[in-house]
């Protein structure tokens, strides 16, 4: 049997820093040897840039897995990230193929109270489907409430850590962290329950506004959980490193995201200390 390391599968977008252009690298540094099921590839991701192009790889993530099978391929964890339609049908088809310990599913899919662009009802309908896989799972406020069918609320740790015991208790997922809390001008929050324990972090909130850095905190969370930190440890590592991602760039345009690479020898060391 061959050692996949952890199974990612969500889209490559060709410019700006999210989805595999950051789960990759970093899960990667960590030594957890990321083996890749790209769901799409876009010229750049959808936060600005125009009519970007995108080219679906659904029916070749279908081939990619087959051929895996054959090679006798396992992972020790899944990580699910924006999926899109078509990869999620897949996933829907072939939830067989996830049956690790830990399964990662971030339910890419709105902010701010609407929908990505593209998606419908019914994919929420769908990803109610896929959910019932996850051991965690991580989703903003605003895709909490709409896996709930009910409307994306006020940001606080009270209404949060509400949805958040809903979601446990409705699809059976041990570990649900709602990440992302707007709680002022000044606070941002995450809050989580961990086998029917709620717990909740707040950090300061730092100016400005970067695409992926809901990318980066999943993937930098998943690797110190993946190396023995708790659920609210591997959080609060996770909102240390994308503070220090924003606080590390420079001027740029901000749907380029933060300059992640700034904080990669702090994990390192933060991971290596718990081998």
């Amino acid at each position: 049997m061959i050692d996949g390391g952890v199974l990612i599968s969500q889209d490559l977008s060709c410019m700006g820093q999210v989805s595999l252009s950051v789960a990759l690298p970093i899960l990667g540094a960590c030594g957890l040897k990321p083996t890749v099921l790209p769901t799409a590839i876009l010229s750049t991701h959808t936060g600005g840039f125009g009519n970007n192009t995108y080219l679906d790889l659904s029916h070749e993530m279908t081939q990619i897995t087959k051929h895996w099978q054959e090679l006798d391929i396992s992972f020790k964890a899944a990580y699910l990230g924006y999926l899109g339609e078509n990869a999620l049908d897949f996933w829907l088809q072939n939830k067989e193929l996830l049956s690790q310990k830990i399964i990662l599913i971030d339910p890419t899919m709105a902010d701010h109270g609407k929908m990505y662009r593209g998606l419908s009802q019914q994919y929420i309908e769908k990803m109610r489907q896929l959910v019932t896989k996850a051991t965690i799972l991580t989703p903003n406020i605003t895709e909490a409430a709409f896996l709930l069918g009910k409307k994306a609320e006020e940001n606080s740790i009270q209404t949060a850590t509400s949805l958040a015991q809903e979601l446990s208790t409705k699809f059976d997922i041990p570990n649900v962290i709602i990440t992302g809390i707007d709680l002022s001008d000044e606070k941002i929050g995450e809050v989580g329950i961990t086998e029917g324990k709620e717990w909740s972090l707040t950090q300061r909130r730092l100016p400005g506004s970067f695409f992926g850095t809901g990318d980066i905190f999943t993937s930098v969370f998943l690797a110190a959980f993946m190396h023995q930190y708790s659920l609210k440890e591997s959080c609060s590592i996770a909102a240390d490193f994308v503070e220090r991602a924003i606080l590390n760039t420079t001027k740029q345009d901000p749907r380029l995201g933060p300059n992640y690479a700034a904080g990669l020898s702090w994990l390192l060391e933060k991971v290596g200390n718990r081998k």
